[in-house]
């Protein structure tokens, strides 16, 4: 509905107005103002009030959007706590060999990125000077997220430092041999120096910000005091296009994480050209950050422009700046000064009356260079007032331009993401613009050479002493090794012993399990569940009054089910993260935990439990981030499988994760059938991954919301578990000469392959044994291992082969997972080879309607193995198609 002038009504008008005459004067006010001075005033005092009454505490709307300048004018900048001329060759010193490094690495065509560093250089710096805190010191440290193209600058400080060499800095990307760097932060690549993978857009914000969460998770439950720990993410403007960048800002905020800092470098250039050409990505930002509750501070002009904004006595230069969207201002800093002042300041004639104060110089120094960015002063004060910002977390919007001091050919062009070296003159023009005495004899060879004032000159001493008064080098990895005690025997043994004629599902088990575990004297408390709003999907409600659910807060409510056995308690000493409905936060808080042991030396025994169909599909980018960063801990697939989950269809049916989690070397996948497999794996991943050398490894393991009943654990199958085969159930023999053949069967799938094996040996006389495979993935990664050995010259025969050696008649592998992921053994698989699986798209319906549909039932085995044996000669061939018409297949 709308009211007579056809405007739509508001909120506004729902309330009540206690004086209408006043509220008219207000409005006329606001009207005379527009008529007399113009719109312009009129917003100006409008905003100026907002601003005012923001400050007074009013409970008023924010302004998103402030004026396109600095947020810290010149005025009110700190004084600044270091040697400024000191810095300025340091830094110089740093551009020159990141730019050296790529240029000479392009000889091998390896690539590289120069512009990236170029512009961000004094960020990093003055961070490093300054602000971020070592391992040596007091606490863990800060947590540093280097944005991936930036590597090279940080490898060009760790030169200067002393940390690297030339060797090495002349293997950049070239890491076959053992001695090279790699291409962006990769903590298993180079673990001792990078702590947080990168490079992966869009993820290095969302985990700083699950990082800094986690810290205080830590505090709150009286694990590691992170009091002095800062995490400070590094970001491009380009970089937040990802949607992952910005999906966990109002966490951020909501938790007010005000020991997280984003610096976003707006250079306003991706990689092919302008982040938003016909926009203005810094105010976007802005606005994105101020209404999820951040504080913000703008850096975007230095010095060289106060004498313009002194000049602007209109406001013109602000409603200009306003205006230019960012690839027009692009192309101010590659055109002339009398481009800039016909396009730029002819837009009004207030302008070109400001223009005609200006020299050509001034023009063209703010204009191609002068950056906020590009200022230590400025960049120093945005740091302390977000590090002194208390209440939530900070975002500081620095612009740059992206190739500074690279030269005219780099400098704002849109290509320059991908060039990958100056010649010999550019760098000669860098070397005179930077100040540093390298002679041109140094080029004689035809290399541009690498720089450095001397292992004692007063830059290098200058750098080392401002880093060991900030707690020593940055980054830096640090790994205290120390083994947690294996957790008292009775948790497993309680799965050993079955459940009887008691049904229980392995989801069940696993979370039994687990909660027993989390009672454990010496380990408990380090158990970290992890869980994405589907915790009473998997029966995880009884851990919620025991544990409770991490929250900052606490519980500031009444819970509506607080009268009953198992409510929902939130706690701010909490165990338990219930993160909502984000599989990509989880994952986050994952990677936090299970890389605790390194970041703050406090190992965490994380388990991550969820919709298998919604991990590796959805979050897989990521699980390749946990395995560089070397995380460790227990991934749960819950509600495995493609036909076990009924009724919920296609998209929550999963058939492929395991294939998917194959190709992670670091992922250890088991698809357990029995109470007593999860129990075996469960302690022996504690072992690998925690005992006394301990693998940088995680695990996999999918467990199934099918009730059955749990059998006792037979004696002396453990290694077979743990190595991912071993024999369930051998078949009896009806006669001598009966035909035999072997069905191996992971998951719930055994539960078809008894039942098959009892049909075969009734109906046909067939005789089957029935091995239960915990893991093709491990069974593969074993078999692979022994390849390599025999080209070695060394004799390893696999494990499956071993296992299998001898036993009589075809196989048969049957899983609720797609064919391939059994056929990753077959080639190692003496025996004739065949399997059955769920490939093709889920649906809804019973479970045994499924499995009927996808031709894994225990009477499509039986069909499958008649059919194998008939190929053999073994059985008559037209027993297929009387057990077919038998079973109504």
């Amino acid at each position: 509905m709308t009211d007579p002038v056809g405007k739509l009504p508001s909120e506004l008008d729902q309330l009540p107005d206690r004086d209408p005459e006043e509220t008219a004067e207000w409005a006329a006010s606001l009207d005379a103002v527009t008529q007399a001075a113009g719109p312009h005033r009129a917003a100006y005092l409008m905003r100026r009030s907002l601003q005012h009454a923001e400050g007074a505490g009013l409970a008023l709307p924010k302004l998103l959007e402030t004026d396109y300048v600095n947020t810290i004018p010149t005025a009110a900048e700190p004084a600044f706590d270091g040697d400024l001329e000191m810095e300025s060759r340091i830094t110089a010193w740093n551009r020159w060999n990141a730019a050296a490094m790529v240029t000479r690495g392009a000889r091998y065509g390896v690539g590289g990125h120069i512009a990236t560093f170029a512009s961000a250089a004094w960020l990093y710096e003055t961070g490093f000077n300054h602000f971020f805190r070592g391992k040596e010191g007091d606490g863990s440290g800060d947590q540093l997220y280097i944005q991936g193209h930036a590597s090279p600058g940080i490898y060009a400080r760790a030169f200067l430092d002393g940390r690297l060499n030339e060797q090495q800095l002349d293997n950049f990307r070239q890491e076959a041999g053992g001695e090279g760097l790699p291409s962006y932060p990769h903590p298993r690549r180079l673990p001792w120096l990078w702590e947080f993978p990168t490079v992966s857009m869009g993820l290095g914000p969302l985990s700083a910000i699950y990082q800094a969460r986690f810290n205080r998770y830590l505090a709150n439950r009286n694990i590691k005091d992170t009091a002095n720990s800062h995490v400070w993410a590094f970001l491009g403007d380009g970089e937040m296009d990802e949607p992952e960048s910005t999906a966990a800002l109002a966490l951020a905020s909501r938790e007010q994480l005000d020991n997280l800092t984003f610096v976003i470098n707006c250079n306003l250039q991706r990689l092919d050209g302008p982040v938003r050409a016909n926009f203005r990505v810094v105010q976007e930002l802005e606005a994105q950050f101020r209404g999820a509750g951040w504080n913000v501070v703008k850096t975007l002009w230095g010095n060289a422009w106060d004498e313009l904004f002194q000049l602007d006595t209109q406001g013109a230069l602000l409603r200009r700046l306003r205006e230019v969207p960012d690839a027009q201002f692009q192309t101010y800093a590659t055109r002339d000064v009398a481009y800039i002042r016909e396009h730029f300041f002819g837009a009004e004639p207030a302008l070109a009356e400001l223009a005609k104060l200006l020299t050509d110089a001034k023009i063209a120094e703010c204009f191609y260079t002068s950056r906020g960015g590009h200022e230590a002063r400025k960049v120093y004060a945005a740091y302390k007032a977000a590090v002194e910002h208390k209440g939530a977390p900070t975002v500081i919007l620095a612009q740059t331009v992206k190739g500074y001091t690279l030269g005219k050919g780099f400098e704002s062009k849109n290509a320059n993401h991908q060039m990958k070296k100056l010649s010999i003159d550019e760098f000669k023009g860098m070397r005179e613009l930077l100040g540093l005495p390298i002679p041109d004899s140094a080029f004689e060879d035809g290399l541009v050479p690498y720089g450095h004032p001397g292992a004692d000159s007063p830059e290098v001493r200058y750098l080392q002493e401002r880093r060991a008064a900030l707690g020593g080098p940055a980054p830096a990895r640090r790994v205290h090794a120390v083994a947690l005690p294996q957790p008292e025997e009775r948790a497993f043994k309680a799965l050993y012993k079955g459940s009887g004629k008691q049904e229980m599902a392995t989801t069940m088990a696993f979370v039994r399990l687990v909660k027993d575990l989390m009672r454990d004297k010496e380990t408990g408390k380090r158990w970290v569940p992890i869980v994405p709003d589907e915790a009473r999907t998997f029966g995880m409600e009884s851990l919620f009054p025991s544990a409770g659910i991490y929250s900052p807060l606490g519980q500031t409510y009444d819970p509506v089910d607080r009268d009953q056995l198992m409510y929902y308690k939130e706690a701010k000493d909490g165990q338990i993260l219930n993160e909502g409905i984000t599989e990509a936060g989880a994952m986050a808080d994952f990677i936090a935990a299970s890389t605790s042991y390194a970041t703050h030396g406090e190992t965490m025994i994380p388990f991550y439990i969820f919709y298998s169909m919604f991990g590796w599909q959805r979050t897989g980018d990521q699980m390749w981030q946990l395995a560089d960063q070397l995380g460790k801990g227990f991934i749960v697939g819950a509600t495995a499988g493609r036909t076990t989950l009924t009724g919920e269809g296609l998209q929550h049916a999963d058939g492929h994760s395991h294939l998917i989690a194959a190709t992670n070397p670091a992922s250890l996948n088991y698809d357990p059938a029995f109470a007593y497999e999860v129990a075996v794996i469960v302690k022996d991943g504690l072992r690998r991954m925690y005992g006394p050398e301990a693998e940088n490894v995680f695990y996999y393991l999918t467990v199934y919301n099918e009730p059955k009943p749990q059998p006792a654990m037979p004696e002396g199958v453990e290694e077979g578990i743990v190595k991912g085969l071993y024999r369930f159930k051998e078949g009896t023999p009806a006669k001598a000469d009966a035909p035999r053949l072997q069905l191996l069967a992971s998951g719930t799938a055994i539960h078809w392959a008894l039942e098959a094996q009892e049909l075969l040996a009734a109906d046909w006389g067939v005789t089957a044994d029935v091995w239960s495979a915990t893991s093709w993935g491990e069974l593969r990664r074993d078999a692979l291992e022994a390849d390599e050995a025999l080209l070695r010259g060394e004799q390893q025969v696999p494990y499956v082969t071993q296992a299998l050696s001898g036993a009589p008649g075809p196989v048969l592998a049957v899983s609720d997972w797609m064919r391939q992921v059994p056929d990753q053994i077959s080639q190692w698989v003496e025996q004739d080879w065949s399997s059955l699986g769920t490939d093709g798209f889920g649906l809804s319906d019973t479970r045994a309607a499924a499995r009927r549909h996808f031709g894994v039932d225990a009477q499509s085995i039986v069909v499958a193995s008649l059919a194998q044996l008939a190929r053999r000669g073994e059985v008559p061939a037209s027993a297929v198609k009387e057990a077919r018409e038998r079973y109504g297949l």
